[in-house]
């Protein structure tokens, strides 16, 4: 995988252990982390998203957006887009002998070569869209092995797949030709949480576990390649630190946006300006590992332009039970739609 590491890294959702030559070596720095900048900007950010929450919660209306209603007609076909998102990026994976992550290589762990393999079976398998619930069972058990190899870091940073499995296994396809599926707002409400969940986290724990708590992975990166720093390209600093608190609060304030599911249309389009930059900065494994992340970032848009769908995905409490019976939302007695493909 010498291609994958050598190429260039920038942007604040880049995978940084993608992209450097040990990533291993690197010391674990508490002061930075907890340095009065780090504190100070991580509050704001913080207390910008529990805001941002309380704000459109109570204020903006469902959709935000209304004129991208029209995008919720692609509801019913979702769960059958991630799966292939998914599948795809599995199977991709396993040619470049990666485990789960573009940076977990089992090039020399023995046995490898069966491990890939089972990968990339199952990710053939989300692909055909087949019995997509087994599949789902089958990603989840992926992670154990994960744990074994690599610690729960390396997991955790990869849990945007798991939230993606989690939803298949609660929501799977339908069973015709194109995968499409009815699906009903309070039959949404836990499988888009766990969706929600995974990719947050993820990205919550990208922003500690590349960047703040081991600031010297991109202070490498950023000795090579002093251009990718804006903010030293300004002028308006002599050091890296800044850009990369900046970048890491960044990360940190997208995935708490994304787990409160607060406006997902504007978060959607928040997200999508750093994940498709640093698409033109890197080889195709930034896409191929940002693939579930994409996928999810499509069906929080989709069901946040729905109108009868788009109150689901804003619940950060989908076990408890709605006022008034199921199929209404809290304190609202609306009745629920059920969402169906054209004709169906």
């Amino acid at each position: 995988m010498t291609n994958l590491l050598a190429a260039p890294a920038i942007a604040p959702v880049a995978h940084v252990k993608w992209y450097v030559e040990d990533p291993t070596g690197a010391d674990l720095d508490l002061s930075f982390a907890l340095s009065p900048l780090t504190l100070g900007l991580t509050a704001v950010a913080v207390l910008t998203v529990i805001g941002w929450r309380a704000v459109a919660v109570r204020k903006a209306p469902v959709p935000e957006i209304s004129r991208l209603s029209f995008l919720g007609r692609l509801a019913p076909w979702i769960a059958r887009i991630l799966a292939i998102h998914l599948g795809v990026s599995l199977l991709s994976l396993s040619v470049a002998d990666a485990y789960l992550s573009p940076g977990l290589s089992v090039e020399d762990v023995p046995g490898g070569w069966l491990i890939v393999l089972v990968q990339a079976v199952i990710g053939v398998w989300l692909i055909t869209g087949v019995a997509l619930r087994p599949a789902a069972v089958a990603v989840i058990a992926l992670g154990p092995l994960g744990l074994l190899l690599a610690g729960p870091v390396p997991v955790l940073e990869g849990i945007d797949r798991l939230g993606v499995a989690v939803f298949l296994l609660l929501l799977p396809p339908g069973r015709d030709a194109h995968g499409a599926r009815p699906v009903t707002a309070e039959q949404l409400r836990l499988p888009i949480f766990a969706l929600r969940l995974g990719v947050g986290i993820a990205l919550v724990v990208l922003a500690f576990s590349e960047k703040l708590l081991v600031p010297d992975l991109m202070r490498e990166l950023l000795a090579e390649r002093p251009y990718l720093d804006p903010l030293q390209g300004l002028g308006l600093t002599d050091s890296p630190d800044l850009f990369i608190v900046v970048a890491s609060v960044t990360e940190l304030a997208l995935g708490l946006l994304i787990i409160s599911g607060a406006a997902p249309q504007l978060v959607v389009f928040a997200a999508g300006v750093p994940f498709n930059v640093t698409l033109i900065f890197f080889d195709r494994f930034e896409l191929i590992g940002h693939l579930p992340v994409y996928g999810a970032l499509l069906a929080l848009l989709v069901y946040g332009s729905h109108p009868e769908l788009a109150r689901s995905v804003r619940d950060l409490a989908p076990w408890r039970a709605r006022p008034g019976g199921p199929g209404q939302a809290a304190g609202e007695g609306e009745v629920e739609a059920l969402v169906s493909p054209p004709g169906g």
